[in-house]
C-alpha cells in the first residue's frame, strides 16, 4: 500500500492525502452502480490508504451521501477527511427522476438554502462531522451568465456569510467551491476568503489554462487546489468522453498527440495524467471517481508508476503541455 503524502487544505489545521476518493460516478447516476457496490468503493480507497473522500447531495440524488457515510461511519473518525457540497436542496418527487432516489433538485445559494443543505447533509451521511462545505456548480457553465449573475449575487450578499458562519463555529473546518470552470473561482476571490477549490477537469495533462490566472491568485490568498476529474472524464484513460460528453474531433486529436509521448517513453498515459497535477505547489489531492472496487485496484498501480524526466521535456517541446507547467520529479 502506499504511503500517500499529507497536504495542508488553505491555511486550516486540515491535511488530506493526496490521493482523494471522488464520487460522483458512485452515486450512480450516469453509470448503474448498486449500494453495496458503492460502499465497496469507499472501502477499496480506505483499504488502500485514501483519507479524503469527496462527495455531494447531488451525486446519485443523495445515494451517494447514503453509501459514503455507510462506508465510513465505523472508521476512527480523526482519520480521515469528508467533503461534501452545497447549493443544491433535494425535494421529495412523485414525477421523473426515481432512479436511483426520488427527489428533485432545487439550487439555492442563500444563507437559509446553505444551512438547510448542510443539515440534510448530515441526515443523508448519519456522520456528526462534516470537515469541508463546497458551494457546489455556482458559474455559467452550469447556468448560463444571465441565471448565474443572480445566483452568484446571492451567495456574494447571503450564502457566503452562511459559510462563514458555519466555519467560525466549528461546524465545519474550510469553505470552498466545487465547479467545473475557473472563471467564477476568479470572480469568488474578490468576494471572500476561501480555503480550497475543487477544480474538474480544468488543470490536467489535457489542459492547464488556470496556470496563468487562477492558480497564481489561489498561491497569493492561500487558496488550495482540488483537482477533480483527472482523467478529463475519461479521455485521458483511454475512453472517448470529455466533459461528460463524446469529445469532440480536437480534443480526441491532441489526446492521441500526448498519447503517442506516453508510448514512446512506455508509460500508461493515465499514470502521467494522474501524477501531473500533484507537481503544482497550490494542489492539494486528485480525486479520481471510479466506478467500481476493481477499478480502483487497477489504477493504484499508475500514481507509483515511474516517470522519466524527458516525457515532460517532450510534451512541452511539442507544444502539448504549458511551458510553465510544474511537472513531477
Amino acid at each position: 500500500m502506499p504511503a500517500w503524502e499529507k497536504r495542508q487544505v488553505g491555511r486550516t489545521a486540515l491535511k488530506v492525502t493526496t490521493l482523494g476518493l471522488g464520487t460522483a460516478t458512485m452515486g450512480g447516476t450516469r453509470v448503474k452502480v448498486t449500494r453495496q457496490q458503492g460502499e465497496d468503493i469507499v472501502t477499496a480507497a480506505w483499504d488502500a490508504g485514501v483519507r479524503y473522500v469527496d462527495t455531494a447531495p447531488f451525486y446519485g440524488i443523495g445515494a451517494a451521501e447514503h453509501r459514503v457515510g455507510d462506508a465510513l461511519r465505523d472508521k476512527p473518525r480523526d482519520e480521515w477527511v469528508l467533503s461534501t457540497k452545497v447549493g443544491r436542496l433535494l425535494r421529495p418527487t412523485v414525477e421523473g427522476r426515481v432512479d436511483p432516489m426520488p427527489f428533485d433538485v432545487i439550487y439555492d445559494y442563500s444563507y437559509d438554502g446553505i444551512m438547510r443543505s448542510v443539515e440534510d447533509s448530515y441526515q443523508r451521511l448519519g456522520l456528526a462531522r462534516i470537515d469541508i462545505a463546497l458551494v457546489h456548480d455556482i458559474g455559467a457553465y452550469q447556468h448560463g451568465a444571465e441565471l448565474n449573475a443572480q445566483y452568484f449575487k446571492v451567495l456574494a450578499d447571503s450564502g457566503y456569510r452562511a459559510l462563514e458562519e458555519l466555519k467560525r463555529t466549528g461546524v465545519v473546518s474550510a469553505i470552498g467551491i466545487g465547479v467545473n470552470e475557473k472563471e467564477v473561482l476568479m470572480d469568488a476571490l474578490k468576494i471572500g476568503d476561501w480555503d480550497a477549490f475543487l477544480l474538474a477537469g480544468r488543470y490536467t495533462l489535457l489542459e492547464q489554462d488556470p496556470l496563468e490566472d487562477l492558480l497564481p491568485m489561489c498561491a497569493a490568498r492561500g487558496t488550495s487546489i482540488i483537482v477533480g476529474g483527472p482523467l478529463n472524464s475519461g479521455i485521458l484513460a483511454g475512453r472517448d468522453t470529455w466533459n461528460y460528453a463524446t469529445a469532440p474531433a480536437e480534443v480526441v486529436a491532441r489526446v492521441r498527440q500526448i498519447q503517442a509521448v506516453c508510448d514512446s517513453h512506455k508509460v500508461p498515459l493515465p499514470a502521467a495524467a494522474l501524477q501531473f497535477p500533484l507537481a503544482h505547489p497550490v494542489v492539494c489531492a486528485i480525486i479520481p471517481g471510479p466506478r467500481t472496487a476493481a477499478e480502483f485496484n487497477e489504477n493504484l498501480p499508475l500514481f507509483t508508476q515511474k516517470i522519466p524526466s524527458g516525457l515532460w521535456s517532450d510534451l512541452k517541446a511539442q507544444g502539448l503541455l504549458h511551458k510553465d507547467a510544474p511537472v513531477p520529479g
